[in-house]
């Protein structure tokens, strides 16, 4: 099955997958077992798996062609791309900035959605798109057939129809739009290595895009937003599931599908096996555990703005402890600046001694 390769973007972007390895193998294995055909979740994870390999290829040449890819700057408009249940990106433009409502639901959604994400980088963090300059928000619907999976590639985000029986389609969330365009906001910042720690802390970011998205969207708060990531993704005969729980990581799903949540809400659990990029997905509980309980105590807006503050001054090997410590810091100086409550740095603290990282 070949699935196209196109334009990149410095620097060193990477083919973020929403689903996590685990799940779609898992998945992927059962299907196997039950029927001689391929079915969606292999289909799904075979090209996941090409996707992440053709961009870990072309990572090595993209210094050699940033003149051909080049930000628009002040642009940030939208486009909307159905790929028409093929295996190829940007296959029929259908929707462009300021284009009124089509018929298609998802497009709509996908429109609506990114617009969301992108208001939210520029009304509360002063970001002009992913790149803050402007990048066009690239959005493709229907790629594939039920695929079971979205993805920022460095360019664009990619949404799946799902299969409707374990997941409807991706558009219809936004918190996988946030968190896809989250993994571009990282790219353009600090850039943070897809494996281990660095990864995790990726993964997380792109959580709290994902979910801050969201909560803006609904006008939630703390108390009213349920935390979940991926709930909207959940096909009928898995209401009420979710892929991660940012309150309460390991206790997002239960199931004889998906198996359960294997995320760990401390460091006394930490993943440090080999799959999934040495837990990228998973270890990210972590993470999300330690934003959760900073905005418990002082608010989701100021630690909205420590976070991003931190992703600007973070690197690409960033371990958690470089976390804990860089936003601790970063919460002082907005302190100070009076951006967030004077006891911010107590709070991103004890957060992060509470998930056992410091």
């Amino acid at each position: 099955m070949a699935v196209p390769s196109c334009a990149y973007r410095v620097p060193h972007p990477v083919c973020c997958s929403f689903i996590p390895p685990h799940i779609l193998e898992i998945l992927a294995t059962r299907e196997a077992e039950e029927s001689t055909e391929p079915g969606p979740n292999q289909r799904t994870a075979v090209v996941t798996r090409q996707l992440l390999a053709e961009r870990q290829l072309q990572r090595l040449s993209l210094e050699a062609i940033p003149q051909l890819t080049a930000p628009q700057p002040g642009q940030t408009d939208r486009v909307i791309y159905d790929d028409q249940t093929q295996w190829n990106f940007d296959v029929a433009l259908v929707r462009g900035e300021g284009d009124a409502a089509v018929p298609a639901q998802n497009v709509n959604q996908a429109y609506d959605h990114a617009g969301a994400s992108r208001d939210l980088l520029k009304q509360v963090f002063n970001r002009d798109g992913a790149d803050n300059a402007g990048m066009t928000i690239n959005v493709n619907v229907n790629f594939g057939v039920a695929f079971n999976n979205a993805f920022w590639d460095g360019v664009r985000l990619t949404m799946g129809n799902g299969d409707g029986v374990i997941f409807v389609d991706f558009a219809a969330s936004p918190d996988v739009v946030g968190h896809e365009l989250g993994h571009g906001v990282v790219q353009f910042t600090a850039n943070l290595d897809y494996y281990s720690q660095s990864g995790a802390l990726n993964e997380s970011y792109a959580d709290i895009l994902g979910t801050l998205t969201e909560q803006r969207l609904r006008d939630e708060t703390f108390d009213t937003a349920n935390w979940l990531i991926g709930d909207e993704i959940m096909a009928p005969g898995l209401y009420g599931e979710a892929l991660r729980s940012m309150a309460y990581p390991g206790t997002a799903y239960n199931n004889s599908i998906l198996g359960q949540d294997p995320q760990p809400d401390h460091m006394s659990n930490y993943y440090s096996g080999p799959a999934d990029n040495q837990g990228v997905h998973i270890n990210s509980g972590i993470c999300n555990k330690a934003f959760y309980v900073t905005c418990d105590e002082i608010g989701t807006d100021a630690a909205a703005q420590i976070w991003y503050a931190g992703l600007q001054n973070l690197w690409p090997t960033a371990m958690f402890t470089d976390a804990a410590t860089v936003l601790a810091s970063q919460a002082r100086i907005l302190a100070r600046d009076g951006v967030v409550p004077r006891q911010a740095a107590q709070a991103v603290r004890a957060a992060w001694r509470s998930v056992g990282v410091t």
